[in-house]
C-alpha cells in the first residue's frame, strides 16, 4: 500500500526534516509541499492525498481552521510546536499529534498506525468470520463482537445480539481476528477495543460487561488502548 501525503508547514527546516523521514519510508509518497494552510486547501482540490503532516500556527489560517472547512479530509497527523492545542486537534479527529522537536522514532510510530488504519478500512468489507455453533455455520461480523471468553475447549463468542458456543480454543480464532481491533486483555479474553466503553481499575467495561485485565498485561492492554485511538491510537 502506498500513502500518498502532503507537508504543510511555514518553516522550511520543519519540511526539510519531514521530508527527509518521509523519504525513509517505503510506503509513503510525497505528493506536495505547502507554505500554508491556503496553498494546502487548493492542492487538495487538485491532488488526491491520503495523508497531510500539518502544522496548527501559520500565516492567514491556522491548520485547525483549515480542518474545520473540510468535509472529508485525508488522514491528519499534526506537526506542531504548541502543546496546548493537542485536545482541540483530536476533537478533529486527527490521527496523531506530533511535538517538534520530532524524533524519526516517533514520526515512524505514526506513520504505521496510520497504515494500520488504512489497511483496516480496505478490509472493512472482509471483516467478518464463520463460526459453527449450535449445528450451522453463522456469518458474525467483527464490528458486532463484543469479546470473546475461553471456557477449555470452548470459546463464547458475545456479540451485540447473541452468544455464539464454538468449539475452538483462544488462540485459534484469534488467528482469524483482525490484529488492530481485537485485543487478548487476560488468558480467558479477547475484547475488541471499539466496544470498550470505560476502564476501571483492572477491568473493562463493554456494553455492561466486566472485564478482568490480567495484572501482568495490563500495562501493554493500557498502552495499547490508550495509544489506538480506538477509546483514543501517545
Amino acid at each position: 500500500m502506498q500513502i500518498k501525503c502532503v507537508i504543510t508547514d511555514d518553516e522550511p527546516v520543519a519540511r526539510k526534516g519531514l521530508r527527509g523521514y518521509i523519504g525513509k519510508i517505503d510506503f509513503l509518497t510525497l505528493v506536495g509541499e505547502c507554505e500554508d494552510a491556503i496553498q494546502l486547501n487548493t492542492l487538495l482540490k487538485t491532488q488526491p492525498v491520503d495523508l497531510i503532516f500539518l502544522d496548527i500556527e501559520m500565516p492567514e489560517m491556522t491548520g485547525l481552521e483549515l480542518l474545520s472547512n473540510l468535509t472529508k479530509p485525508p488522514k491528519v497527523i499534526i506537526i506542531s510546536a504548541y502543546e496546548q492545542y493537542a485536545l482541540s486537534g483530536y476533537e478533529f479527529d486527527v490521527v496523531d499529534y506530533l511535538l517538534k522537536p520530532v524524533s524519526f522514532d516517533r514520526f515512524l510510530k505514526s506513520v504505521n498506525r496510520v497504515h494500520d488504519l488504512m489497511q483496516k478500512e480496505q478490509k472493512e468489507g472482509d471483516d467478518y468470520i464463520f463460526v459453527k455453533s449450535d449445528k450451522q455455520l453463522k456469518k458474525i461480523l467483527f464490528k458486532d463482537i463484543l469479546f470473546i471468553q475461553s471456557m477449555e475447549n470452548y470459546v463464547i463468542i458475545h456479540t451485540l445480539t447473541s452468544k455464539e458456543i464454538v468449539y475452538t480454543t483462544l488462540k485459534q480464532i484469534q488467528q482469524s481476528l483482525s490484529y488492530t481491533t481485537f485485543l487478548q486483555v487476560h488468558r480467558s479474553y479477547i475484547v475488541n477495543m471499539n466496544q470498550i466503553k470505560a476502564i476501571d481499575g483492572n477491568q473493562l467495561n463493554i456494553n455492561g460487561h466486566k472485564i478482568p485485565i490480567a495484572r501482568n498485561l495490563r500495562e501493554d492492554v493500557l498502552n495499547t488502548i490508550l495509544n489506538n485511538r480506538l477509546i483514543t491510537r501517545t
